[in-house]
């Protein structure tokens, strides 16, 4: 089978968090000096660029060692739409690898490289994931940039990461999310709908799980029994409708935004032998869709989100397998486009409702075949999902960490800001005080925060970056900070309290007050 579409040389890696770590990009994503084929050999120049999720990633230490094939134009769940050649499971010659993101995924289950990057539409990370026993993380969408990515469907796009361990693919993730203020559909974590976990902290995660027969081929549904079974390791199992998830799902290929692919490539879908022929049938669909079915269809897809609203609101998470079947090569090839809507059943209606997910081994079928299930949940809960998957697979999770307020040397690019990198700290969104805070210029130079009574009139609080540190090098790091400075609760602009460094009383000087600049960054400056 045909894994890579390009090879390239390994370079010395760079000194970060992840120093060494290869990695295969799947071709829609741009690699400088590399033709980003998407699965098309017209495509032969080479790109001028890296995406920016690539340099985020060289930047860190990874190591890109090639480009992987995928389905043409990132347009199936099969792995086997590709004039480069058809990809099949690690695990059985005889069925398919899952797509689109086909060749990424083996290469990480081959033991290749450490981790790849996918795309996810439709489920093109998920189930190829799931075919290949990986843990496949899709983000929420535009926490990841995708510029520099050949878009299939861009406003639903995500790029995706597959990794052997939940740890590593988290890790990637972690360097990966960065808001790009040059891709239009970037968003900043903190502006994410629900972008951080209400449920009590110690409390037992609350899982949903369908109230429905699924529809599972036999061995698929034996796997699923199993599931079930084992279900409550992740905490209290609730059974909960999701028939409006499922007919969102309906809406990928039967709904307006097959014409956003037809925008995206529509105009390669011509008679070349170089064309996929059930990619051409299906996106040249998308051309005579007209403004008013694309209406319909975005009113349609409104109503359902707002009948799954009352879902969210009871679960930390939702359980689902990630496809309904394993299928062979041979039945793609008798029913190319039926079984590929077979397998995105509970995969396509993730990035149109706004979910976030993460894919990953459950119990083995009987045959010896991977079954791969996930957890989805709304998106800004990312680390929800990616938390309770750790705690399936048996490894660590941050429910031990600590999330701290900076608002001066501590912030990224200061001169303070190692103290918290050095204890294995990392960003986790930057946010804004509640409007009752009031900044003070401290001896160092420094900044101190205060609330006071009334909030300020018209004030938008104070800028701050939000770390998370682990929860063992709190102590160590809170006995560096000097008075009049303390670490103490403030709340955010959002409601939610977090520690933070607030100053004492004796260190607000009213002559020094400095709040109207609104950060320490801007009084700097």
């Amino acid at each position: 089978m045909t894994v890579w579409i390009t090879r390239v040389d390994p370079v010395e890696p760079a000194t970060g968090p992840l120093h060494g770590l290869t990695m295969a990009l799947k071709d829609n994503i741009d690699l400088a000096g590399v033709p980003t084929t998407a699965g098309d050999p017209r495509n032969d120049q080479p790109a001028e660029h890296n995406a920016f999720v690539v340099d985020r990633l060289v930047e860190a230490g990874a190591v890109p060692l090639g480009k992987t094939n995928l389905d043409q134009y990132a347009t199936g769940l099969v792995g086997t739409r590709s004039p480069y050649g058809a990809c099949h499971s690690v695990f059985s010659e005889l069925h398919v690898s899952g797509g689109s993101s086909s060749g990424s995924a083996v290469a990480v289950a081959t033991g290749a490289v450490d981790f790849a990057l996918g795309t996810d539409t439709a489920g093109s990370g998920r189930v190829p994931a799931a075919f290949n026993a990986l843990v496949g993380i899709k983000p929420s969408r535009g926490l990841v940039s995708a510029q520099g990515v050949m878009p299939a469907c861009r406003s639903l796009d995500c790029v995706t990461v597959m990794a052997r361990t939940v740890g590593t693919a988290r890790k990637v993730l972690d360097v990966m999310a960065t808001f790009d203020p040059d891709d239009a559909w970037s968003r900043r974590a903190s502006d994410l709908p629900r972008g951080r976990s209400t449920r009590t902290p110690g409390a037992a995660a609350v899982i949903g799980v369908p109230d429905l027969p699924l529809e599972l081929d036999p061995l698929h549904e034996q796997a699923w029994q199993e599931t079930l079974d084992q279900a409550h390791r992740l905490g209290e199992v609730v059974k909960v409708d999701v028939r409006p998830l499922l007919e969102a799902a309906e809406l990928l290929y039967s709904g307006p935004w097959l014409a956003e692919r037809w925008l995206a490539f529509g105009d390669k879908m011509v008679d070349d032998p170089a064309v996929d022929p059930t990619v051409r049938t299906i996106v040249r669909n998308g051309a005579g869709l007209t403004a008013a079915e694309a209406f319909a269809g975005f009113d349609r897809l409104a109503t359902l989100a707002r009948a799954s609203e009352s879902l969210w609101a009871q679960l930390d998470a939702l359980l689902l397998p990630v496809t309904s079947t394993h299928p062979t090569l041979a039945a793609v090839a008798a029913d190319p486009i039926g079984v590929n809507s077979q397998l995105g059943r509970f995969t396509n209606m993730v990035n149109l409702l706004d979910l976030c997910a993460v894919a990953f081994p459950g119990p083995a079928r009987a045959d010896g075949l991977p079954f791969g299930i996930q957890l989805l949940a709304p998106a800004g809960h990312d680390n929800v999902v990616i938390d309770l998957a750790a705690v399936w697979c048996g490894e660590p999770t941050r429910s031990s960490e600590v999330l701290l307020a900076v608002a001066g040397a501590h912030l990224s690019g200061q001169p303070l800001n190692h103290e918290l990198v050095r204890r294995g700290g990392r960003l986790a969104f930057d946010a804004r005080t509640a409007p009752e805070y009031r900044m003070y210029l401290l001896e160092g130079p420094r900044p101190g925060l205060t609330r006071t009574v009334e909030p300020l009139a018209g004030g938008p609080g104070i800028a701050v970056e939000v770390w998370s540190l682990p929860a063992g090098e709190f102590a160590g790091f809170a006995a560096t900070v000097d008075p009049p400075l303390a670490l103490g609760p403030l709340e955010l602009s959002d409601g939610q309290r977090v520690l933070g460094f607030v100053c004492t009383a004796d260190g607000a000087d009213p002559d020094r007050e400095i709040t109207e600049h609104g950060s320490w960054r801007n009084y700097l400056a």
